[in-house]
């Protein structure tokens, strides 16, 4: 068995656990590892080398990625080749190397060329990466934890300056069109006001809090007021703030910009100033934290015990893809406490699980919701008989 390990799209805390408990798990069943070197470009180029357990002992607190990435590889429109679709040059280097199935870290993005590539007959696992936390049906992805605490920190470092000077500050963060790192950073380090993508503001209503901050200054009161604002957040009425644009990138469009944009929005109705700190890719560097370490261990453990276990007589990645998951312990919303069968692999081996036992839950409580309802009327009943 041979199986390769890719990691594209953005760099995020932890990826480098997934590919350490991956490839001991896979050497450890007697499996041949092999490294693509920047993402699917690596696949496109033939930048293949072998990954031994020596290679991966110590990296599991490394940020980054050992084997690289690339945002805008793509074997279906080849930004080096005039849009070329190289997918099946792509799918006759992996097969010249003998790899039997590829492991492919991402996010949105990375999933849907993998879906392509697996559709074509190149075998996939995809496991879900994003500081974003924004994968549809996958409950936590990991590098968002960390991604968090970093947000808070900051956040907790700027209102010791904000209330010195009795300032506006406002803390602009990462996660495209979701604002659950702005939500969780900014609840954690405690912002004043957030503002996310999913509910746009009206500036008129933030101007009034920030005002009426200013107007306490004194008798306890230091005036300042500190605002989280997630890169993808837009008015009511309004767009989000686009940085650039890059024609070539699968993803063309780079948010950014919306923390100067709500400073503009306030300055010139407010005394105190007003600054803006954008956080940018500190986000995504650095150690990840023990949640993500152990998360990613999690998902990068039950990725190659799902290939060891099932020869790809039941798994396809339309079925086992993060968009079919709910969270690396196979459990959903609904669920409490450990699954059973904790040593089955967590979110490949049994994609249905999760969702299957969601349902259960729900309609459990809506039938007890009914029975509860029928006792009431009947109790009413004999009580006006």
């Amino acid at each position: 068995m041979h199986i390769a390990i890719l990691t594209g799209g953005g760099d995020c805390p932890g990826l480098n656990a997934v590919i350490r408990a991956a490839t001991l798990e896979l050497l450890h069943a007697g499996a041949r590892v092999t490294g693509i070197e920047r993402g699917f470009l690596g696949l496109m180029r033939g930048h293949l080398r072998p990954l031994a357990a020596a290679d991966v002992d110590d990296i599991l607190d490394q940020g980054g990625t050992i084997l690289g990435t690339h945002n805008r590889a793509d074997p279906f429109h080849d930004f080096a080749r005039g849009g070329a679709d190289v997918s099946a040059e792509v799918i006759a280097c992996a097969r010249a190397a003998g790899i039997d199935a590829v492991l492919a870290i991402g996010g949105d993005g990375t999933m849907d060329i993998a879906a392509r590539l697996h559709a074509l007959g190149l075998p996939m696992i995809g496991v879900p990466k994003t500081i974003d936390n924004d994968i549809a049906l996958t409950e936590r992805t990991f590098g968002f934890d960390s991604a968090v605490a970093i947000v808070a920190e900051a956040l907790g470092r700027l209102r010791t300056t904000a209330r010195s000077h009795g300032r506006v500050m406002i803390v602009e963060t990462m996660g495209r069109r979701a604002g659950w790192i702005a939500l969780e950073g900014g609840i954690a380090g405690g912002a004043d006001m957030i503002l996310i993508p999913e509910l746009p503001f009206d500036p008129e209503v933030v101007r009034r809090c920030c005002l009426a901050r200013e107007q306490r200054d004194g008798a306890g009161h230091d005036g300042s007021t500190l605002i989280c604002v997630a890169e993808g957040c837009a008015p009511v009425g309004g767009s989000v703030t686009i940085a650039r644009t890059v024609a070539d990138s699968p993803d063309p469009v780079r948010l950014g910009g919306a923390g100067e944009r709500v400073r503009a929005m306030l300055e010139p109705h407010l005394q105190s100033e007003v600054r803006t700190t954008l956080l940018g890719h500190v986000q995504r560097g650095g150690t990840p934290t023990a949640y993500d370490r152990v998360l990613a261990t999690r998902y990068g453990h039950a990725a190659a015990r799902a290939r060891r276990d099932d020869p790809w007589r039941r798994h396809r990645l339309a079925r086992a893809a993060p968009r079919r998951c709910l969270d690396a312990g196979g459990r959903g919303a609904g669920d409490r406490g450990p699954r059973r069968g904790a040593h089955d692999p967590p979110w490949i081996s049994q994609p249905g699980r999760g969702l299957e036992r969601l349902g259960q839950s729900a309609r459990r409580r809506l039938h007890e919701r009914e029975h509860r309802a029928r006792r009431r009327r009947a109790r009413h009943a004999q009580a006006g008989a």
